[in-house]
């Protein structure tokens, strides 16, 4: 049975954090220097283990929830990961199951992946320029690992969605050569806005690059037009007009969504968030391990989404809050 949080907004995708590490960053987990090397990473048994993971997804689709997404970190450091989507793909009610990569180790999994049950991918690439890409992951990372990823996932006959956000000193010129790239190879690109996420992505201003100027770029160089807007999407899609595919944007700043955001979220620690933004998380994990009941998950669940108001984004501003860093909650 479907369940609503205090706004009247239906609880229906699940996202999930299956690991705190990643092996390059983007520009949600900037700057390099705190993510590095000796970052203090979760220990191994403080992470939900892929049964605990089920319990909740099966509590979660028994309360309407039928799209699961799984996220980072970088999901794929996660060993045996194909075996969690297999397990997740023969819940019932459990419709499409995602993945959210920086593409560097897809090649070696997409396969895999696909066969245990895996619906679609979404790669993080924010530019195409080698120089870019490396300046913008922090590690000098090889953006010819993540191009090859995305095609192995095409090869293996998966759906692939690619990100990319845009920060108006580092990657903004990128925005038509990315458009060219994805148009290719038939490819869904979606432009977001450069976010406040965290605490150390050194987020400020005046370094998002409108949604409206993307649109404005794109319409010259190619036109585009809208597509109707589906309920509890966070993107808008625009048919190109020569037919060359569609692009998304997201106006995570400019137009918030929070008015019908249908995602919960549960971190690799087992913590549950009711926002990409929020400042703390409610501990699910203790009732994991001492029960491992669907039914008293399921019963935290609905108490915890039926008393929710999260609405950072339409508050961005007007209050002022630390938040959770991407690398620990996911996309």
């Amino acid at each position: 049975m479907a369940i609503t949080d205090q706004r009247g907004r239906a609880l229906g995708d699940l996202r999930i954090s299956v690991t705190d590490r990643c092996n390059f960053r983007c520009g949600y987990c900037m700057p390099a220097e705190k993510f590095g090397a000796d970052y203090p990473f979760l220990d191994r048994k403080e992470l939900l283990s892929f049964e605990e993971i089920t319990t909740v997804a099966k509590a979660a689709a028994g309360l309407g929830v039928t799209k699961i997404r799984l996220t980072g970190g970088e999901p794929l450091l996660r060993k045996n990961i194909d075996e969690l989507v297999r397990m997740l793909s023969a819940i019932p009610g459990i419709e499409d199951i995602a993945l959210t990569s920086n593409g560097i180790l897809l090649g070696h999994y997409a396969e895999r992946l696909k066969n245990a049950g895996l619906s679609r991918v979404t790669v993080s690439l924010d530019a195409i320029n080698p120089e870019t890409f490396a300046a913008m992951n922090g590690v000098g990372a090889d953006v010819d690992r993540v191009l090859s990823g995305i095609f192995a996932a095409q090869q293996a006959g998966l759906p692939v969605k690619v990100n990319a956000v845009i920060q108006k000193s580092m990657n903004s010129a990128e925005i038509l050569p990315l458009a060219a790239f994805a148009r290719q190879h038939h490819l869904l690109l979606r432009f977001i806005e450069f976010m406040d996420v965290g605490e150390s992505n050194q987020w400020s201003v005046e370094e998002v690059f409108p949604a409206d100027q993307i649109l404005e770029l794109l319409d010259a160089e190619y036109g585009v037009n809208p597509d109707p807007r589906q309920v509890a999407a966070v993107a808008e899609n625009f048919s190109y007009s020569d037919g060359g595919g569609k692009v998304g944007i997201i106006r995570s700043v400019t137009q918030p969504f929070c008015s019908d955001c249908s995602r919960l979220r549960l971190s690799a620690e087992g913590k549950i968030y009711g926002c990409l933004f929020a400042s703390t998380g409610t501990d699910l994990k203790s009732v994991l391990r001492e029960s491992g009941s669907v039914t008293e998950v399921s019963a935290m669940l609905r108490g915890f989404w039926g008393n929710r108001t999260d609405r950072y984004s339409e508050l961005r501003g007007i209050v002022s809050q630390k938040k959770i860093e991407m690398s620990y909650i996911g996309g």
